[in-house]
């Protein structure tokens, strides 16, 4: 019986599969046909929408900063107290035993919930500052350096790709030679070199001026290892559509070569170029997350979800919660991100999963 279902359903996505190709045959968009298969991939959509929840939640942090916690990310409350449940409660505890053990510099508050009218949620950390407020702008600015380094290293993989793929020759030797030349570094180490050496200087050279602990040193980083890792795969898909015969017939009838790439080989790797820039967030947030907690990324005292960590580490043992919560949005943003960048895989090219499947 498992045998038989097994087949019958290799059977119906085949059948499936054939269906929608004969669909857009008769003219359907394949874009359409996608979206048809992504809207049947409830577990991606799910995704997707816990994603979009967790860049709401980021958005929205100055409106929970200003009318929720009262506290900016930055703003140390040593030596105050916030009302729980009718008590002042000390948000970082003076220095001494506690529970038999000598601790220095005070325990900070642990998460209060709700229960302190929207005050320290998460905690504090041992500057007194409010963790969730962090948590939300360490967010922000993860999200910005890692959707940020995704565009811009999209954008100059496609170039390059593109420029590589249609002329040949020496320019394809060239753009390969620098691809070849950032492979050859381990992605991290060549990231935290850069990222070490700008976040000190900042960058002033042809024009540019970016001061050190700009937002734009690690999203530039970040963009500038990843290129061949986004460039090379769409470079051969580029170079065996150049040799089609719709590139021949557009090239025969005079389309200059800025059309052909962009109006012709461009719409044919577009698909590509979608799930590659959807799982490059994923990947560019993690890059920054340890960038940042070697001290290579953003640098403090603005916040991301790499430094929250690393200024959690110390207080693993008397207050997890600096290292964890931060950990778990990483996880949770970086899994919502490539598991709905595998659905829409599968969506834009189903013969994948019926080769899977057989």
């Amino acid at each position: 019986m498992a045998t038989e279902s097994t087949t019958d359903f290799t059977l119906d996505s085949a059948a499936a599969l054939a269906a929608e190709e004969h669909g857009a045959i008769e003219g359907k968009s394949p874009w359409l046909l996608a979206w048809r298969r992504l809207r049947r991939n409830y577990v991606a959509l799910s995704f997707l929408l816990l994603f979009v929840l967790i860049v709401v939640a980021c958005l929205l942090a100055p409106v929970y900063k200003d009318h929720v916690a009262h506290t900016g990310p930055n703003t140390g409350h040593l030596g105050e107290t916030f009302t729980k449940n009718g008590k002042q409660v000390p948000v970082v505890t003076k220095g001494g035993f506690v529970n038999g053990v000598f601790h220095a510099g005070g325990i900070p508050a642990g998460p209060q919930l709700w229960h302190a009218h929207g005050r320290y949620v998460f905690g504090a950390d041992n500057q007194g500052r409010d963790v969730a407020v962090r948590l939300l702008y360490g967010g922000l600015n993860s999200l910005k350096v890692g959707i940020g380094s995704a565009l811009i290293c999209t954008f100059f993989a496609i170039v390059l790709a593109l420029l590589a793929g249609y002329y040949g020759g020496w320019v394809d030797w060239v753009i390969s030679r620098f691809f070849d030349l950032i492979w050859a570094f381990p992605v991290l180490l060549l990231a935290i070199a850069l990222g070490t050496a700008l976040s000190i200087n900042g960058f002033h050279h042809f024009g540019i001026n970016i001061k050190e602990g700009s937002l734009w040193i690690p999203t530039l980083v970040i963009s500038y290892v990843l290129i061949p890792y986004v460039g090379r795969p769409l470079r051969g898909q580029i170079l065996s559509l150049r040799e089609k015969e719709f590139i021949e017939a557009a090239t025969s009838q005079g389309a200059s070569p800025l059309r052909v790439m962009f109006g012709e080989l461009l719409p044919n790797v577009a698909s590509s170029v979608l799930v590659f820039f959807t799982l490059i967030i994923a990947n560019n947030i993690l890059t920054e997350a340890g960038l940042s907690f070697l001290g290579a990324g953003v640098q403090p005292p603005s916040p991301s979800w790499g430094t929250l960590i690393a200024d959690g580490q110390g207080r693993i043992v008397t207050a997890p919660w600096l290292a964890i919560i931060p950990g778990i949005a990483i996880v949770l943003t970086v899994l919502s991100l490539n598991v709905f960048g595998d659905g829409l895989r599968d969506a834009l090219d189903p013969r994948a999963k019926v080769r899977m499947e057989h």
